[in-house]
């Protein structure tokens, strides 16, 4: 209701800048019913639990006043209007309000919560709905991304603003892995919807080790070199969890402010490279700590008592 609330408030103000250009020409501007409209808005979003008998209804009134506003945006152009007397915000508007209609006409006709590419903010469309399933936020908003660590250093291997499956990726990261080392790794370590047939099968034709048990039943005693590969496969592992957390807590990762996909991709790529540099710093500190201060305590205690 409240997509298809400011959508109507969209279209409204699309008609006012249409008609300014026709002002000469047309005498009396297209009727928008736009207080009633909000009227019958306000009735139902002020209520905490309305039913879903009076949500359907006003749903079915907030899709008829944006179908009535597309018709008159419609007249005005074939009376002579045109769209170079829109903003390119206006021209975008109108091109996601069109798209919104259609779909949730679509869902309120076929009774359907859902249907592909659905688009959940005007300002922008680009993001959609991505059921997680957990208990404080089963539906998350935003971009997805695929990640993978090599020595420390965060490597962002895709970036989507669609849900998709990310165990897909496992095979072009080793594989980006190979080109730039020149070999295969060792060992991948990774979470349980990445262990899948293909994946294993891949893994095993090219003698790489996946973390993780093997398919099939659990055999009923482990020996204490599987149990301590696995704790330590699982430890590995957690390095990667905690980039997520560190670029979230540090570098502000689940704070981008962006509005266009192109910038919000850039904010984000930009984050993951200064965690990087990050990274970099602090083993460069390290280096110098450990090797060369050592080295310069040496060097004083043997050209102090020469001094003496």
């Amino acid at each position: 209701m409240e997509l298809l609330n400011q959508a109507r408030v969209k279209t409204e103000k699309i008609i006012d800048t249409l008609y300014e250009a026709l002002k000469v020409k047309l005498k009396k501007k297209p009727k928008t019913y736009r207080n009633l409209a909000r009227k019958n808005y306000l009735e139902v979003a002020k209520k905490r639990r309305p039913s879903r008998k009076k949500r359907r209804k006003a749903i079915k009134k907030q899709l008829q006043y944006i179908k009535r506003n597309l018709g008159h945006i419609e007249q005005l152009m074939q009376t002579g209007a045109a769209l170079d007397v829109l903003s390119k915000r206006e021209y975008k508007s109108l091109l996601v309000v069109t798209e919104v209609y259609r779909q949730q006409q679509w869902m309120y006709e076929n009774k359907f919560q859902r249907i592909d590419d659905r688009i959940v903010s005007l300002n922008q469309p680009h993001i959609r709905p991505i059921v997680r399933g957990k208990a404080g936020t089963p539906v998350e908003f935003g971009a997805k991304l695929s990640v993978s660590l090599r020595n420390g250093y965060a490597f962002l291997d895709r970036i989507s603003w669609d849900n998709f499956n990310e165990s897909v990726d496992l095979k072009t990261q080793v594989e980006a892995f190979k080109q730039y080392t020149g070999v295969y790794p060792e060992s991948v370590h990774v979470d349980r919807i990445y262990r899948t047939r293909s994946n294993r099968a891949f893994c095993k034709d090219r003698g790489i080790r996946i973390s993780g048990p093997p398919l099939g039943r659990p055999p009923i005693h482990v020996s204490q070199e599987k149990k301590k590969q696995a704790l330590e496969d699982e430890r590995i592992r957690n390095s990667i969890e905690g980039k997520f957390g560190i670029s979230k807590r540090r570098f502000s990762l689940n704070r981008v402010m962006a509005k266009l996909p192109h910038t919000s991709q850039t904010a984000i790529a930009i984050t993951f490279l200064v965690m990087n540099l990050s990274a970099l710093l602090r083993q460069f500190f390290c280096l110098f700590f450990c090797v060369l201060l050592p080295s310069c305590q040496i060097l004083e205690t043997s050209i102090n008592p020469a001094y003496n």
